[in-house]
């Protein structure tokens, strides 16, 4: 088959495919399906949530068929839909990450407590190790005590960090270290009174 005719077939279902016609619709969705699943897989490394989106461009563009003006532009559209659909499964999966972590977090940190707690500091202790420990990090430098917070109580990895505060992932690790050395300063006389 010559490319002209190939064109020419092409077109042929395109128009049937633009007035309804459902042969025409799979002809396209058997032409594009594997290569429209194997983008969204590359995006979100989840093969099942990819078929679905899969399935959904399909739909979509079933649906919005009226509006494709041309045979190249089906495959335009699916990519486009696919693409958003995966950008914002990646946000929400961010979303979920992040929930995720800051759940653990707060579990962390409630542990951390109640292990405190069961080592028969009285309640004086406790307010004043906790006040002491708030204010260690308030007195660190403006941008260390900004990415120690977001490290230790954001739960951040220092990439997400560099990336914020544009900087480089070396900086915040610097800024970490400088953090946890004035830290254990500060706290270390409080900590050795107590053991």
């Amino acid at each position: 088959m010559t490319k002209d005719n190939e064109e020419h077939i092409l077109h042929l279902l395109f128009k049937q495919f633009k007035t309804g016609n459902e042969k025409a619709f799979e002809f396209f969705f058997n032409k594009y399906y594997d290569h429209i699943l194997g983008f969204c897989i590359q995006f979100i490394y989840d093969e099942n949530e990819a078929k679905n989106i899969t399935q959904e461009s399909f739909l979509n563009l079933w649906k919005h068929r009226e509006n494709i003006n041309k045979p190249k532009g089906i495959e335009t559209y699916l990519y486009t839909y696919a693409k958003s659909k995966c950008l914002n499964a990646i946000r929400h999966n961010k979303v979920k990450e992040n929930y995720k972590n800051n759940t653990l977090n707060k579990k962390e940190q409630t542990l951390n407590f109640e292990v405190l707690k069961s080592m028969e500091f009285d309640a004086l202790s406790l307010n004043e190790l906790q006040s002491l420990i708030e204010k260690s990090v308030n007195e660190l430098p403006q941008k260390t005590k900004t990415i120690f917070i977001k490290k230790r109580f954001d739960n951040k990895k220092n990439s997400e960090i560099a990336e914020e505060l544009g900087i480089s992932i070396k900086t915040v690790e610097s800024h970490m270290t400088t953090a946890l050395k004035m830290l254990r300063i500060k706290l270390a006389s409080y900590l050795s009174s107590i053991f």
